[in-house]
């Protein structure tokens, strides 16, 4: 199996052979970034390791919760 995937950033792209590099390369460049695989696409930021006192190690607040978002759907669906 020869499969490769694309780490696409603002300037640069890089060509790697597996999903771990592929990752490991994302969080290097430390900028939005999109990984292309065989059969899928994602994009983000790679690389948040830790939130202290709510915020990412870059100093960008982390405000996802997960339980402000259970049931949402349900609950917009009712009103």
């Amino acid at each position: 199996m020869n499969s490769k995937y694309k780490v696409i950033g603002k300037v640069v792209t890089f060509e790697v052979m597996t999903l771990d590099e592929a990752m490991h390369t994302a969080k290097v460049m430390n900028e939005f970034v999109t990984i292309t695989g065989p059969d899928f696409e994602v994009c983000g930021m790679f690389g948040v390791d830790s939130v202290v006192d709510g915020k990412c190690p870059d100093g960008v607040a982390y405000d996802w919760n997960k339980a402000s978002r259970i049931g949402r759907v349900k609950r917009e669906f009712a009103s």
